[in-house]
């Protein structure tokens, strides 16, 4: 039996096929097509460990002005900016009722008056006892403490200013109800300097954070200013609702930063000079990809200081080779690459 025939045809096409299946499997085993990745160099410079905070910049002497008693406003100084002594009036709450009230009192206190007065004198020629004497006084004494308290109440419905310095902010108008919440604040009084920040730090991180370590700031407005402060205190009791401890970062005298604003700070809790850096997005868990000769090459690295942008490799890692940033979950060891230059850290 003749074996079957193969036209030449035939025999080309099969040919043709045996070397794209080769041609696949050796692209498959050298990495397929070669991907573009951002590359940095890895170099030496400060690295920094920081704890991150944000904050409420203040004044380190101020106080609030509030109506403890829910009354109209009758008189309101137009002092915002303006320097105020201790003790100067701000508000004046309708008092009214209270002086009508005092009146009253002090009539009785007339009347008891003269019947002390009357008394008296029946006592003198034996015509009262002694007894009605005693209690008229007694009465009279209560109704003077009475009008003491009384006129207390009234001069709590003059507020003044708790202490000398610049009126910082004024809400309020004549007219309006004061006393209506319990954070209802009519006047801030204070001194414009020194000012600081108040801020919140996660108590897992606050171990870290101690009196006197340098704080970088960034605010809005000034994203191009170099902001700085420093640690002046730490709150010992912590909130356990917002799991926060209250940090102060005390500021310079010449900062730009106004009362009120908000800021965000990073706390350099260690610093360390000629380290080797790389981007932080570079790391993947605990290792990078450094391109070698248009391929990756996954290096196991140990970490060192950690900053916002940069990390320190202190093994895995030499000075001057070059590394993908950022790192991607799918790439592999042995990945054909093409390197593009992304800036340098």
């Amino acid at each position: 039996m003749s074996a079957p025939f193969i036209s030449a045809r035939s025999a080309s096409l099969v040919l043709i096929l045996i070397l794209l299946a080769a041609g696949a499997f050796a692209w498959r085993a050298t990495g397929g097509f070669a991907a573009e990745v951002a590359t940095v160099i890895a170099r030496r410079g400060s690295a920094a460990e920081i704890v991150y905070a944000t904050g409420v910049v203040e004044p380190v002497r101020w106080a609030k002005v509030v109506s403890l008693q829910r009354k109209r406003i009758v008189d309101m100084c137009m002092c915002e900016g303006k320097s105020v002594n201790a003790g100067d009036v701000l508000v004046r709450l309708d008092d009214s009722q209270e002086r009508a009230a005092l009146a009253e009192l002090e009539a009785r206190r007339a009347r008891l008056a003269a019947d002390v007065r009357r008394i008296e004198g029946l006592v003198a020629r034996a015509a009262a006892p002694q007894t009605q004497l005693d209690q008229t006084e007694t009465l009279l004494r209560e109704f003077q403490a009475r009008i003491e308290a009384q006129k207390d109440r009234i001069e709590d419905l003059v507020l003044r200013a708790p202490m000398a310095g610049v009126v910082l902010r004024r809400d309020g108008e004549v007219g309006e109800i004061a006393g209506t919440g319990a954070a209802d604040v009519l006047f801030w009084v204070g001194q414009p300097k020194p000012l600081r920040i108040v801020s919140d730090v996660n108590e897992e991180d606050v171990p870290r954070v101690k009196v006197g370590q340098k704080a970088l700031l960034r605010a809005e407005g000034f994203r191009t200013e170099s902001l700085v402060a420093q640690v002046s205190e730490i709150t010992p009791k912590g909130d356990p609702a917002t799991k926060t401890f209250r940090v102060y970062l005390e500021l310079p005298d010449d900062t730009p930063l106004m009362i009120g604003m908000s800021v965000e700070a990073n706390v350099v809790t260690r610093e360390k000079a000629d380290a080797l850096l790389v981007p932080a997005e570079a790391l993947l868990e605990d290792a990078v990809f450094v391109v070698e000769d248009g391929r990756l090459s996954r290096r196991r690295v140990k970490a060192g200081l950690r900053g916002v942008r940069m990390v320190e490799i202190v093994e895995g890692l030499r000075e001057g080779e070059r590394v993908a940033s950022p790192s991607k979950s799918g790439w592999r060891d042995g990945m054909r690459v093409r390197a593009a230059a992304a800036p340098a850290p």
